[in-house]
């Protein structure tokens, strides 16, 4: 059974589950009707030593895409059940924008990812509009994408595009048509008394918007009181990932991980920040990354205790630690590591000591990352666990109360003991660090300590130091997933990958 028939299930949670599991064996095997050309994006067709059979995006198929529409209808209908709205429900997703660095320039094209997420299709100036289906009862729908039309005149200078009939074969939804058609229905669905699920005041793509969404909703005032944003409605879908998206979150981890080791290995002082940084890039990118997640922090020295030093342009020098703050984008799905480590090849005796306490409150950070706790819970223990770290190394008062420790702790280490993790790196931001963590969530631990070398206070053997250690990690029943657990963080462990493999 395809996708497209597994929208007609019962209106539960407990039916999207079931559909999963019903479908997960045959749906690897479906043989998707794709024109035998090239599309907008890489499909099995034309790219089959990425995609299997069945799958929109690599490792996710098109009945996982379904059921991400199907619960995230039968979320709106709880919302409208809870808001008292007895209307019919429309949600509305637009794509990004082609992005320009000079006239007929682009920068490489990402996509909007909770467009991508409900439907995986990868091209520009897209719409996707998923509607109640007339004479069912919710979540039953009817997902419809307005996509640009087939230009053999910008084909031969952009390259192929999908087209309408392309787009439904490739992602499975109902129909799809050209763009400009999508002014001839958002009218209709005011005139039909719809509650509108859309994300008014954040637009990914404001071409779109301006010309095809704001001028109607303007011309009808009345209907703004029918608008709900889907923002948090698609953070909520978001944050539990899926069994096929924490195998996408393991290859990320897996790439970027090695990228770690051939960097550590490769590195001899002195060396540019620059070159690490291409190196990592390589490295990620020749293990099957498309992207680096973010640009990296390549930190020697004393610019490790520059929390976003993205500057990249100085040398490190023998005898400093570099920090390496980077990730990959593998599938769609990103990755978050940081390491330090002395481009000598051995650490000094403080930079040991410092780096071995770092390495300790993380340990203690990621024993506690199970069901039931939550980031705020494993801040404040990250702060607990640094604060005595400070006092054993004499960074601060043997004496010092808890509360003084606790001050010291933020001064030393200022940013948070980690954040959600999935398609972007700092993943569903508006769903709130004191959330119980499920099974399902992915999260980093990132303690550090950070002491700028002008900082008189400090012995002065630490002085200038700043080390960050940081992993990927998935909330299981049990004993939570190290994505980044190939990336060597031991001592002893970064010191032999930096003699030799």
């Amino acid at each position: 059974m395809t996708g497209r028939q597994a929208l007609n299930a019962p209106p539960t949670l407990a039916c999207a589950s079931c559909l999963m599991q019903r479908f997960s064996t045959g749906t690897q095997r479906l043989s998707l009707n794709l024109p035998k050309r090239y599309l907008g994006q890489p499909s099995p067709f034309t790219h089959s030593h990425l995609l299997k059979q069945g799958e929109v995006t690599p490792g996710l198929t098109q009945t996982e895409y379904a059921l991400r529409r199907h619960k995230l209808m039968f979320k709106i209908q709880k919302e409208s059940e809870d808001l008292g709205l007895e209307t019919d429900h429309a949600a509305i997703f637009l794509s990004n924008a082609t992005l320009y660095m000079s006239n007929d320039i682009p920068f490489p094209f990402h996509q909007n990812n909770d467009f991508l997420y409900l439907c995986g299709f990868l091209e520009p100036d897209s719409i996707l509009l998923i509607q109640s289906k007339p004479g069912h009862s919710m979540p039953s729908h009817i997902a419809t994408l307005f996509v640009p039309r087939r230009d053999p005149g910008r084909e031969l200078w952009d390259g192929p595009r999908s087209g309408p009939d392309g787009a439904v074969a490739l992602t499975g939804v109902d129909q799809a048509y050209p763009i400009e058609e999508f002014k001839h229905i958002l009218p209709r669905l005011l005139d039909d008394k719809v509650t509108l699920w859309y994300d008014s005041t954040r637009p990914s793509h404001h071409s779109l918007h301006s010309n095809f969404i704001q001028p109607v909703l303007e011309s009808n005032s009345k209907f703004k009181n029918r608008i709900k944003s889907t923002r948090l409605l698609m953070q909520q879908l978001r944050l539990i990932k899926s069994q096929d998206e924490i195998e996408l979150m393991k290859k990320a981890g897996r790439i970027s991980s090695h990228a770690f080791i051939e960097t550590m290995h490769w590195c001899k002082p002195p060396v540019d920040e620059a070159l690490i940084y291409a190196k990592f890039d390589f490295e990620c990118r020749a293990r099957g990354a498309e992207i680096l997640a973010y640009p990296p922090v390549v930190a020697g020295g004393n610019r490790a205790n520059t929390l976003h030093y993205v500057k990249n342009n100085q040398i490190v020098k023998p005898g400093e630690m570099v920090l390496l703050d980077g990730g990959c984008e593998a599938s769609c799905y990103v990755s978050d590591i940081t390491r330090t480590w002395p481009v000598n090849g051995k650490f000094t005796a403080a930079q040991q000591e410092l780096y071995e306490a770092v390495l300790e409150v993380q340990k203690s950070c990621i024993s506690l990352c199970i069901p039931g706790t939550s980031l705020e819970n494993l801040y404040s223990h990250m702060l607990s666990e640094l604060g005595n770290k400070l006092r054993d190394l004499g960074i601060v008062q043997k004496r010092c109360s808890d509360t003084l420790l606790y001050r010291a702790a933020r001064r030393y280490c200022p940013h948070h003991v980690g954040h959600y993790l999935g398609m972007d790196v700092h993943d569903t931001p508006d769903m709130s660090r004191s959330l119980p963590l499920q099974p399902g969530m992915v999260i980093t631990i990132e303690p550090g300590i950070y002491i700028p070398e002008n900082d008189t206070e400090v012995p002065e053997k630490y002085r200038g130091l700043g080390i960050r250690i940081e992993d990927d990690i998935v909330i299981t029943e049990e004993t939570p997933l190290i994505l980044s657990a190939d990336c060597p963080k031991e001592v002893y462990e970064i010191q032999v990958c930096l003699r030799g493999h």
